[in-house]
This record gives structure tokens, sequence and C-alpha cells, in this order.
């Protein structure tokens, strides 16, 4: 059973468009955009500090969201895709960006729009990936620049097949 709880008297905020899957947990300061989904077994730990999700984001198996208590809170931009697996803590996220499978952001960075992180990429704290750019590696660091075309179709496609994928378990 999904576990949507209220934390120190503040309760998260999940628009009615969006799917959360039932054993995900959401606790504490969330709020969540539109058109989001949260799915199986994934963690947005709102408790020590705010975490802000804009539209379209998708927060995949297993995934971690969380903050640092009074100090880093977590941002996160629209059409955003959080790996499965990924462990996104007291960062900030722009828009269109992709967080690969089991990558970790780690506090107070900040990660700009149309960019990859790849998965397993451990991004160091204080970091700041530069828009366009995809980072890989431990610690993580910038390996090429995004084409036009990978921004459509790799950022944009898996947002938007979210979307879709969240759709199939509403209908049931």
């Amino acid at each position: 059973m999904k576990i949507i709880k209220a934390v120190r008297g503040k309760s998260p905020q999940i628009p009615e468009d969006c799917f959360v899957a039932e054993n995900a947990t959401i606790v504490g300061e969330v709020t969540m955009g539109k058109n989001c989904s949260v799915w199986y077994n994934a963690v947005i730990r709102g408790d020590v500090h705010f975490i802000k999700m804009g539209d379209k984001v998708n927060v995949q198996d297993g995934a971690v969201i969380h903050a640092t208590y009074q100090k880093s809170p977590t941002t996160i931009g629209n059409n955003v895709s959080i790996g499965h697996n990924a462990i996104v803590h007291g960062c900030t996220i722009y828009d269109n960006v992709l967080v690969g499978m089991g990558s970790i952001i780690m506090d107070d960075c900040v990660i700009e729009s149309n960019s990859i992180i790849a998965a397993g990429a451990v991004v160091s704290k204080n970091t700041r990936v530069e828009s366009g750019t995809i980072y890989a590696g431990i610690p993580a660091k910038k390996i090429k620049d995004i084409s036009k075309e990978l921004i459509s179709g790799e950022i944009d496609r898996i947002a938007n097949n979210y979307v879709e994928y969240a759709s199939w378990f509403k209908e049931e």
C-alpha cells in the first residue's frame, strides 16, 4: 500500500492527474506538478527539507529523492526523468533532464537544462552540470555535448513515454 503522509504538519501536494504506484512512499513537504509519476518502490522524503517537482516528472522504480536538513532542498524542473534506482539528494535539476539508472546526484549540485546524467554516474557535491552536456563516471565529468536530436530523441521521448505508461495504470 502506498504511503502518502504528513510530517511535522506538512503534507505532500499531488495533483489528481499524477500516478503514484501502490508501494511508493511520498512524505512531508513534497509538491508535485501536473502529469508526474512515481513508480514502484520509489521514495520521495520531504521530511527534512522541501522537495518541489515541476510538470511531467517521472520518478522510476526504486529511485530515492531526499534533501539535507535545514540546508539543501531538492528542486526538480519540468520534463525530467529520474531513472530506476537513482538517488537525487539536496540538489537543483532544471528542465529537460535525464538522470540515468543508478546514478547519484549529491547535495548542492546544479544540473542545467537539456542535460543527461549517465547511468551509474556519481555527481559530486557542488558540481554544476552545464546545459546541453552529458556527464558520466565516478566522479562524473563532462564527456560530450548533446545534439538537438538526442534531446528530442531521448530526454523528451522518455518523459513523454512515462506520461503514457502512467495512463495505462489509471485505466485499470
